[in-house]
């Protein structure tokens, strides 16, 4: 099993190689860029030529190996959480909340087993994602979201936990609909990247589904919200929050899974990126 899984990651990484060279060589140089694009009609014979050249060219280097979700709102995903080893009780309890959260989802006593242990049963589990727990003190403090079978693996640090019992409000019954997504705010590059990362996680709900989920982006830090609402009227409905509720900041991107520590990093938080004047001027 284990020299198959790395012949399989080999191959990928093969494959994606030969894409980034084929994106490479049909790039056009700062020159022709630069030029006007030629007035003259191709041959007769030529225009079909070209176009099966396109079409390949786009077949090549447009949703290949590299499009990790590809299957995302086709299949859905099948998530793995487990935490750290021995977990306090307020980490357990919030590791049975987000089962809840997430459709689809299986709870796994951690045990002792090492994270190279958790990413074989996964992947030999048919698991789409592997989402660790960790925690400090007592509080949730890391979450990490490894897509399997060959990444990315997003890391993220969490702050202000609150689980359903210590919300205030009245709490009923979570709904196990599939949900619907809110992305607030995640127009940028990496935003648009971590965006598609949370959504692979939840499958595709149905219209009627009265369960929404938020994702709200606030200078690089996504709270998260969930809610149900019921209609009390005509064009009235009455919403409430049903818990739980955190804060995360995103602190690294790496591709490959969370078991390879020689993976590339995609995106790192650097220090210099904490000052907004800094941000904006690059």
């Amino acid at each position: 099993m284990l020299r198959r899984t790395a012949r399989l990651r080999r191959s990928y990484l093969y494959k994606k190689s030969l894409e980034g060279s084929a994106a490479a060589a049909h790039a056009p140089t700062p020159l022709q860029a630069a030029q006007p694009p030629a007035a003259a009609a191709p041959k007769k014979g030529e225009k079909r030529k070209r176009k099966d050249e396109g079409e390949a060219d786009a077949s090549s280097t447009a949703g290949g190996v590299d499009d990790e979700y590809a299957l995302a709102g086709v299949q859905d995903p099948r998530l793995l959480l487990t935490t750290s080893r021995d977990p306090s009780s307020r980490l357990t309890q919030f590791i049975k909340e987000l089962r809840l959260v997430f459709p689809n989802s299986q709870r796994l006593n951690r045990g002792n087993a090492v994270v190279k242990e958790l990413v074989e049963a996964a992947r030999s589990n048919d698991f789409s994602d592997l989402i660790i727990v960790h925690e400090h003190r007592g509080e949730p403090d890391g979450l990490i979201i490894s897509h399997l079978p060959y990444g990315p693996t997003a890391y993220f640090g969490l702050s202000n936990v609150v689980l359903r019992h210590d919300l205030t409000t009245k709490l009923g019954t979570m709904s196990e609909q599939n949900p619907h997504l809110i992305m607030e705010n995640f127009q940028t590059k990496l935003g648009e990247r971590v965006a598609t990362i949370l959504k692979s996680l939840f499958p595709v709900p149905k219209v009627d589904s009265r369960r929404v989920m938020t994702f709200a982006n606030r200078d690089d830090t996504i709270s998260f919200r969930q809610h149900v609402y019921t209609k009390t009227g005509h064009n009235t409905i009455d919403m409430g929050e049903v818990g739980p509720r955190f804060e995360a900041k995103l602190y690294q991107i790496k591709l490959g899974t969370v078991d390879m520590l020689e993976a590339e990093s995609e995106w790192v938080l650097r220090p210099y990126m904490n000052t907004a004047k800094k941000r904006k001027a690059m």
